[in-house]
């Protein structure tokens, strides 16, 4: 069962990814998952500790920066303790014309693992990859929530489960639980 707190991200996340030519894209994802569901000409995972994204771009076996059309990161930012250095070795990563996904919480529960750092809302979101090289009019940034999925986020069992009977999916710009952003490289 999905997280409350993602149920619209990955529903909006999804169409805009859809409206990518996916099948034709080599795509890499640091550390979730959420790339195994796009249909991709290839997927490759790179997780933590082995691939650090603040350290460095990921490297091929000659020492050459990894180039890809489309990289993904959800709910990873948040854990960096170096988030810009990360976002730029995301720009050096991809090809001309490539695609940086990004999800992030925004009021959730603190969540070492192993360690909780940042915060962002949409516009925030949008200004960090602005800074890093993304043109403003090549970045498509929101964010979702509400009081009553935020009062779900003090429950002991955390995440919240989506309860399609029970929760209110309306979103208050003004009390926002995750954000996410899909910005392309010029």
């Amino acid at each position: 069962m999905v997280s409350l707190n993602r149920v619209v991200m990955n529903r909006v996340s999804a169409r805009w990814l859809r409206e990518l030519p996916l099948e034709q894209m080599e795509a890499a994802e640091i550390s979730g998952q959420w790339g195994k569901r796009l249909k991709l000409k290839s997927y490759e995972r790179f997780t933590y500790p082995r691939h650090d994204i603040c350290a460095g771009p990921f490297l091929d076996a000659s020492g050459e920066i990894r180039q890809f059309d489309l990289i993904l990161a959800n709910q990873v930012w948040e854990h960096l303790d170096r988030p810009y250095a990360a976002l730029c070795n995301v720009v050096d990563m991809l090809r001309e014309g490539g695609y940086f996904w990004i999800a992030v919480p925004f009021h959730i529960p603190f969540h070492g693992d192993p360690v909780d750092c940042s915060r962002w809302s949409a516009r925030g979101l949008k200004n960090l990859l602005m800074e890093a090289g993304f043109p403003e009019d090549r970045i498509r940034a929101e964010s979702w929530g509400n009081r009553a999925c935020a009062a779900r986020n003090l429950e002991p069992d955390w995440p919240p489960k989506f309860d399609p009977a029970t929760d209110d999916l309306t979103n208050d710009p003004f009390f926002p639980i995750c954000s996410w952003a899909l910005a392309q490289r010029p």
